[in-house]
């Protein structure tokens, strides 16, 4: 089991994600961003600006999760 924090995945703060496959890792990172969303987090919000803006390019897009998944791949596996 893997460890990255919101920020780690370009989010906003410290919260800590566990998972196996980057995979689940980027869900849960889905689910925060849409609770603080939801609970109108501003410094989320404008996170999540920058993300939107990513998303315009796919190649960017692509990229940026490519890179994300290599860092994941390299973390230490914790129990």
């Amino acid at each position: 089991m893997k460890t990255m924090t919101c920020k780690q995945l370009g989010g906003a703060c410290n919260m800590q994600f566990h998972a196996n496959t980057f995979e689940e890792m980027a869900e849960q990172s889905k689910k925060h961003g849409m609770q603080m969303f939801q609970a109108g987090d501003k410094e989320h919000m404008a996170a999540m600006n920058k993300m939107q803006e990513l998303m315009k390019s796919k190649d960017a897009m692509t990229k940026w999760f490519e890179n994300k998944k290599k860092e994941f791949e390299t973390l230490p596996d914790k129990l």
